[in-house]
């Protein structure tokens, strides 16, 4: 049994050692991906997929709850439509991919391969609204991107990713804001209740806002390895958009105005940051809210009488919880199956054997931390919604810890190269005067750069840790994936 546990851990590279090839490991034995003929895009595997599919399925209730709905716009945009915002454009021109082609015929016009919405959304938007009673329009789409980056990682980065964008569109800034903010907020309580991942909500730097935004706000989380990841972002664009596609409207006093307007999304890199918070040497640790098997029923001498009875009958007896169960009654042994589910992230397994049968009992083992307990098998129920429970909890107070061990409080560019040296990777917290030039300076010097200005201020000092002219925030610093 330990045997084949041992042969299926050491598959995987030690995060210590590498933890890029940790990463990679993961992604390819956990069966989330696999790789393409075409560099930088990806195969999503059913068991990756199942992820992502409860990812969408909860961020859409909660969207729809606000009154959001879905809509589907077009792969293509054409090169006159995309050029029409400036500042977008240019933000996106690397990155873009373009289709000259139908057929064998060449275009009369480039066609852009979608790398993001918004101008299809304000051409739409253009058509239908009119009047002060057209709007809000609170649209959402679940689509897929093209961004051709030069350096790909599964998830993380690819050149062909999942995600939905939210597009709204509001009569007022006060209301375009609201939106922004209010969806910045849906995001951070998503990452943290369901991915029990913890973020710090903050809005970006001028030169680090989105192309065409008057500001954008974002959430960011600290890996296993001290390095930050975007884990979504929420854009406020004002009337900037509505003036270069002409979306006017007639106000209650039937005059012409503009609109404003905002966006919003995440994408499929929050499966990489799941691995890269909770994962360990084994493999995936999922949170139970998006786990695609919650739990795992595992029988043990089950070519022994009554052995598969009692299992698949507990199987039912969890199925009609809702509780999403598998009962794995195949002929691997059960070092080979609890390897294999370890390997896989599922929270909580439970096992079953005929002496747990005479004792009227099983075993409950919980996938965060390894530990196990013995529980009735008349309140089996209630013990795998509390250990459910217990493994969301547990995860995000472990992926805290980290981030708070991780976190350094610094007054100069010295403190800051001392901290990451003699400490590894992390958040840095520091003052910041508001000039680019000195955001340009600390990442030159110290090799961090400026992830976002948290809505949470805490005054570390008066003085601007680049130049020492009087501060005006503080900043959250750190290298990024």
């Amino acid at each position: 049994m330990a045997k084949n546990n041992n042969k299926m851990v050491s598959a995987i590279t030690s995060m210590n050692e590498d933890f890029a090839k940790w990463y990679t490991d993961i992604c390819k034995k956990a069966e989330l991906v696999e790789y393409t003929s075409v560099k930088g895009c990806m195969v999503i595997r059913p068991y990756g997929y199942a992820i992502w599919e409860n990812i969408q399925r909860i961020l859409d209730t909660m969207f729809k709850d606000l009154g959001h709905e879905n809509v589907c716009m077009p792969m293509f945009i054409p090169e006159s439509l995309l050029n029409k915002e400036k500042d977008h454009v240019e933000g996106f021109a690397p990155e873009v991919a373009w289709v000259t082609h139908g057929g064998s015929e060449p275009l009369e016009e480039r066609l852009c391969v979608r790398p993001t919405s918004e101008t299809l959304f304000c051409e739409h938007y253009a058509n239908i609204v009119h009047s002060y009673r057209d709007l809000p329009k609170l649209y959402n789409q679940w689509v897929s991107v093209v961004r051709w980056e030069k350096t790909t990682r599964p998830f993380l980065r690819s050149r062909e990713f999942l995600w939905q964008e939210g597009h709204t569109i509001h009569a007022t800034a006060e209301e375009a804001i609201f939106e922004t903010e209010q969806m910045l907020n849906c995001y951070a309580d998503f990452c943290e209740n369901a991915l029990a991942m913890p973020v710090v909500k903050g809005k970006k730097t001028e030169s680090d806002k989105f192309a065409g935004a008057v500001s954008t706000y974002a959430i960011e989380a600290l890996m296993h390895d001290g390095k930050a990841l975007q884990a979504g972002t929420s854009h406020y664009f004002g009337d900037g958009f509505a003036k270069a596609f002409d979306i006017q409207y007639q106000n209650k006093e039937n005059k012409p105005a503009f609109p404003h307007q905002t966006s919003w999304g995440v994408t499929t890199r929050l499966i990489g940051a799941i691995i890269m918070t909770h994962g360990d040497d084994n493999g995936l640790v999922l949170p139970p809210a998006v786990a695609p098997v919650q739990v795992v029923i595992v029988p043990i001498a089950q070519h022994k009488e009554g052995v598969l009875d009692k299992a698949t009958e507990l199987y039912e007896r969890l199925k009609k919880t809702g509780v999403r169960v598998k009962l794995d009654d195949s002929d691997n042994s059960p070092g080979w199956k609890f390897a294999e589910y370890e390997m896989k992230g599922v929270p909580v397994r439970v096992e079953i054997g005929p002496k747990d049968i005479e004792n009227g009992q099983c075993v409950i083992a919980t996938r965060y931390n390894g530990e196990k307990a013995v529980a009735s098998l008349d309140e089996l129920e209630k013990a795998v919604a509390d250990k459910l429970i217990e493994a969301r909890d547990g995860m995000y107070k472990k992926a805290l810890e980290n981030r708070e061990n991780k976190t350094y409080d610094c007054t100069s560019l010295e403190e800051i190269v001392k901290a990451l040296e003699e400490k590894g990777d992390g958040f840095v917290r520091a003052m910041w005067c508001g000039e680019e030039a000195c955001e340009d300076e600390v990442k030159e010097k110290t090799g961090v750069g400026s992830r976002c200005i948290p809505f949470e201020q805490k005054e570390l000092s008066d003085k601007c840790v680049c130049c020492g002219k009087p501060a005006k925030h503080m900043v959250l610093w750190g290298k990024a994936y």
